[in-house]
Formats: structure tokens, sequence, C-alpha cells
């Protein structure tokens, strides 16, 4: 009989945040919340009480106003608590003192502390030379960043003006900065003089004095890994980190109080189907959101260390950031994740007592296949939550977390992404957590799985979808004025309801898989098949360091196509190709047998990691891929043109 991986002792669930945020809302609604289950439906059902409980609980510093939603039965009208004023950096910049805000490691190069205090100095002193430049409210401020502490103050330092924030990591190309930064005309231009990669020195400065000259706008250049003074000399409207500050005497932040649906964050889509949406998240919505997850899902206390391992160009970084506001401390990290080897971040988990570990499903694997048993070799005494996002997180990667990292640990696969800023699923530390499965939907979010006509689906796969409006979604997007890129995106599918593009699968547990982008989802024979299900099956095999399927057009249907990138030494031959069949078909059925197996050298993949199913077979099919800066490696789709193996 099955057994979950893991579950909370009595002790343990009674220490929680959410279960004391449970008693609290039953003693003020009158409610007897047996169990999670009945606190949840709760959660969706009474929307205005359990949001405006969140607020109270977590202690939101600002004024709430009377209403808390209106025109909540329409998801394009709703509005969440209009009558309130905030400000995000407000929120965020809670903690005083000469304790730790900011640890920061940058693979073997950097290490830096920054306290409460000094993270407050900071931040006054750059809101100050902000102002001087005359950025205020609804002016965009744009950063290509590294993931380090000054990037969190100038985020901040923006906030407490009313301006909106929007970051990239460098590596991004120069068309792709532009691709981004030029569709919302910053004021402002924020870049890193250089960073490390791999133990090497990656110098920027070329591609940032050609994005400082397109945008026209100031340059503020922070020193890191180069030499900014050079950099901001040999610019135009120039200057360093240093000089800007210099005249400036740390004082209090002033905070600038705006309503609830400010906007905050400008977040940018990474598909390859054409120049990015903008979307645009508000101060009000995300805050709650994060603060809702940050203090219920994963019971983060103040003092706790969080770590993400995310760069500035992913929507991990935003929700990783906001862990300020529970009074977390940010453990921040910027580099490989690999270097010098593969045992860098556990080093820094155990050196600083994270009590969040939250990485990619990818490095999950990475670490599986590549046999690192931190179990054995670091102290995660103080280690209770690990997560993982990016992509479906497989049932051995479930297994290897418990076997290889901590047996008595909390895993939580979650899932959401840039489009809400935050998760439609994700964990919950009053249940068990079973192999293979998110554990289920948050707090307030009317999670559900529906057939293509709209029907709810239990027992088979269908579209994720969110059936009332919730405080995170987007207010708009840039660019568009009457709103048509934005229903277009998630409303044309169902009428008034949010469909998210996930093929998902509730599970008996109640909880939640995700096999894949349903836009991905392979079609043979008119039945649908998850991508993830196959990659469950085949990156098992020692043999395979990685995977990508698509469906192929072929005698007027698709067949299933299996591109394998081997391991070091590992060539495809006939037994390989029959062996990953008779895997695929024992382990999902035989309608996921690839008609083709594949070796390739490499995968394309997006900037944080992810695969990117779409381009590779617009590629196949002859079709253009835009937007290929959104590729970490553009040139690996070259690999999948004209191959002779697609021709018979």
């Amino acid at each position: 009989m099955e057994e979950p991986l893991w579950k909370p002792s009595e002790q343990m669930r009674l220490r929680t945040p959410l279960h004391r945020f449970m008693l609290r809302c039953g003693r003020q609604t009158g409610h007897d919340f047996q169990d999670y289950d009945a606190f949840y439906d709760w959660s969706i059902e009474d929307r205005p009480a359990f949001w405006s409980a969140v607020w109270d609980f977590c202690a939101v510093k600002g004024e709430r106003g009377e209403r808390v939603l209106v025109d909540g039965d329409d998801m394009l009208a709703a509005r969440f608590f209009p009558d309130a004023t905030l400000n995000f950096a407000e929120n965020l910049l809670n903690g005083r003192g000469d304790t730790d805000a900011i640890i920061f490691r940058a693979e073997d190069k950097v290490r830096d502390r920054w306290s409460w205090d000094r993270l407050r100095d900071e931040v006054s002193r750059l809101q100050q030379g902000f102002a001087a430049l005359g950025i205020g409210r609804g002016d965009r401020v744009a950063a290509m960043m590294p993931n380090m502490p000054e990037t969190v103050a100038c985020m901040l330092a923006t906030a407490s003006l009313g301006a909106i924030w929007s970051s990239c990591s460098p590596d991004f190309g120069e068309q792709g900065v532009l691709d981004r930064f030029g569709q919302i005309e910053p004021k402002l231009f924020i870049a890193c003089d250089g960073y490390w990669y791999n133990g090497k020195l990656q110098d920027v400065a070329p591609k940032v004095r050609a994005v400082a000259a397109a945008l026209a706008v100031p340059l503020l250049v922070i020193p890191y890994a180069g030499d900014a003074q050079s950099l901001a000399a040999s610019v135009p409207d120039a200057c360093t980190l240093p000089e800007m500050t210099a005249p400036y005497s740390p004082r209090e932040v002033e905070f600038v109080r705006l309503p609830f649906a400010h906007p905050l964050y400008i977040l940018f889509s990474s598909g390859t189907t054409g120049v990015p949406k903008c979307i645009v998240h508000s101060a009000g919505g995300t805050l709650i959101q994060h603060l809702k997850e940050h203090r219920f899902h994963c019971s983060i206390e103040p003092g706790d260390r969080l770590f993400y391992f995310t760069t500035c160009g992913w929507m991990m970084w935003n929700w990783l950031v906001s862990g300020l506001a529970a009074g977390a401390t940010l453990c921040l990290y910027d580099g490989s994740p690999f270097a010098p080897d593969g045992n860098v971040l556990f080093d820094y988990a155990a050196d600083e007592g994270f009590a969040v570990f939250g990485t990619s499903a990818k490095y999950i694997d990475a670490l599986r296949k590549g046999g690192i048993d931190p179990k054995k070799t670091h102290d995660l005494s103080a280690l209770r939550l690990v997560t993982s996002t990016g992509s479906p997180l497989s049932p051995d990667g479930f297994s290897y977390v418990y076997d290889s990292i901590k047996s008595d640990v909390h895993l939580a696969s979650i899932s959401g992404g840039t489009d809400i800023v935050s998760c439609f699923v994700l964990g919950n530390p009053l249940k068990p957590v079973w192999r293979g499965e998110i554990q289920g939907p948050g707090l307030g979010l009317s999670v559900d799985v529906w057939d293509d006509d709209g029907r709810p689906v239990r027992g088979e796969k269908g579209e994720l979808v969110c059936r009332t409006a919730f405080p995170s979604m987007p207010i708009m997007f840039w660019n568009d004025p009457d709103g048509a890129k934005y229903r277009a995106a998630y409303f044309a599918r169902f009428d008034n309801t949010w469909c998210h593009g996930d093929f998902a699968e509730w599970t008996p547990h109640g909880g939640i898989i995700i096999h894949g982008r349903s836009d991905a989802t392979l079609n043979p024979g008119g039945v649908r098949i998850g991508t993830a299900e196959i990659y469950n099956q085949v990156e098992q095999m020692g043999e395979v360091a990685e995977a990508i399927c698509i469906g192929q057009d072929w005698d007027d249907d698709v067949r299933v196509v299996l591109f394998v990138r081997l391991a070091d030494g590992i060539t495809l031959n006939d037994d390989l190709a029959r062996a990953i069949r008779a895997r695929i078909r024992a382990g999902a059925s035989p309608r996921h047998v690839p008609a083709k197996v594949i070796q390739v050298a490499d995968i394309p993949r997006t900037k944080s990691g992810k695969i990117v199913e779409l381009a590779v077979r617009d590629v196949v099919h002859g079709r253009i891929v835009r937007n290929k800066e959104a590729l970490a490696n553009p040139e690996a789709l070259a690999l999948y043109a004209d191959l002779a193996d697609l021709k018979h």
C-alpha cells in the first residue's frame, strides 16, 4: 500500500502560522474548521472575509478601507480593496537593527551581509537619488542586474516612490533586453559592470553601452565584477552607484501610499512566439498574495533564512524578495549552482542554516544524476522546507529529495507563473506529501480542472482553471489599451474563467499533477498526452541526460517525436531506442511511445531553464521562431532544422 513520503506531526501542525490563522478565522466568523479542506472551501466561498483576515493577520501596513471586493463575480471587473492605500516597500522594510536582512554569495567569488539598518540606509539614499532624477509615481525603472543586495535596494527605492520596477538578468542578449525594456520606456536604466558565471568573469560593458544608447535614458552602474567607473565614463548621462548616493545622508525612508491596484512590477512572458508580453502586477495584489504564500503555505517566521535559486529575470526573484515582508532573511546567490562544484548551494545552506531551500525541478534532477548526496555530507538540520518549480518535479525527483537531501523535510512542488507572480497550486504544511503530487490549490484561489467543454473532471486530465477573481491577477498588459491581448491570453477559452494553459489532473489525495503546458500537449490519434509523463519515464534512465518531446504533423495526424540528449560517452543505437520505448510503454502507456527517438547535442531552454517545446515544434515544421532572445542557448534550435530522421 502506498505511503506518503512525509506527513507533519501533530506538534508541527500546531506550530504553523496556518494553524493559528485557521483558529483565528474560526473565532472571528463562528466557523468550526475541522480540517484544512473545510478552511479552503470557506476561503473561496467568502473571499472578502478571507482576504480581509489575511490583511489583518499579516499586519499589512496601510489603510484598508471599508470595501474588500467589488464586482467579485466578474473576473475582469473585480477589484480587491478598492479603498485601500499602501506602499509595497514600506511593508518590506519592516525590520531594524544589526540582524541580517540579506546574505549574499556569488559562487566562491563574493560574500556580503546587509543588516536591516544597512538596507534601510541604502534604500533611503537611493530614494533621494532617484527623486533627484525626477522619478515618481508611474515612472518605470529598468534593471539588468544579478541577484545581489543592491538590486533589492534599488527595487525598494523604486517602489517607495510609487514608480514601477522591471528587471532581467545580465545574461540576456542586447536585443532581448531591448525587446523588454524598449516597450516600457523606462526613465532610468540600471546595470552591473560584469558578473561571475561558472568561475569566469563575464564582461557586459559593450552590451550595457548599446542598450543605454538605444533607451536614451540615464544609466546607473552598480559596481560588482568589472570596472564601473570606466563603464560609466564611457556612457553619456551615466554615473556609478557611489556617485549617485554620495551627496545624500541616510534618513527615514518616505513612503508614498497609493491605491491597492497601483502598478508595482512589469514582468515579461518568456515564450518564443513573439515580442514578450509586458505583464503589469499591482503592489497590493502582489503583497497580499505573497504574504499568504510565505506565511501560511511555507510557514515562514521572522528570522527564517529564505533561499531561492533564481535570477532577476524570473518571477521567483520577485517572490523571494517579498520574504522581507514576513521578516525573513533573504539568502541571495548569483552564478552557476555548480561552481565550483555541485555542493556549493548546500555549503551555503549548511553555513547559514536555510529554513527554506527553493530551486527548480531541473536542478534537482541534475543533482540526482550527478550523484550529489547532501544528506551524507552537510548539516541541514535547520532545513524545514524544500520547494521546486519551473517545470513538473518527477516522481523520481520527489524520491531523491527524501533519499539524498533530507528524510524529514516538507517538499513542496509549486506551480503558477509570471502571469500571476505567484502560485495556483503549492505546498501545505498541514497535509502529507505524496510522490509526484503537488499538495493542492492555494487558499483563496478557486482552482479546478476542466475538460474541453468547460466541465469539471476528476480522474482524467484537463485544463487548469481558476473560476473566480483573485488579488494577484495582472492589472493589465503594457501597451494593450483596450485589454484585447489580456483577454485573449487568459479568457478566450472559457467565459469569465481564467484558463492558465497547464494540462493538469486531480489526484485521489486532493493534490494536483501538472502534465506540462497545454499548448505543448501531444494529440496523436485525438488522445491528449502531457509531455511531462514522457519525461518522467525517460529521464529516469541513466543513459538519458534530458529530453524534449513534440508532436509532428504526419499523414493527416500527429506523431510523437522524442529528442534525447544522452549522458557523456553514450550514443543512441537501436537497442537504446528500444529500451527507451519500452520504458515509456510500461511506465506511461502505448499512446505515449514515440514514433521517432532522435539524439541531439543540446536542448533549447529559456533563461529560467524551461525547455521550449513550441520553438522546437516550429523549427521542425519550418516555421519562423520569433524572440530567440528569450533563449539561453538559441544556437541549439539549429540542431532541429532539416533533420533527416524527420523526413520518413
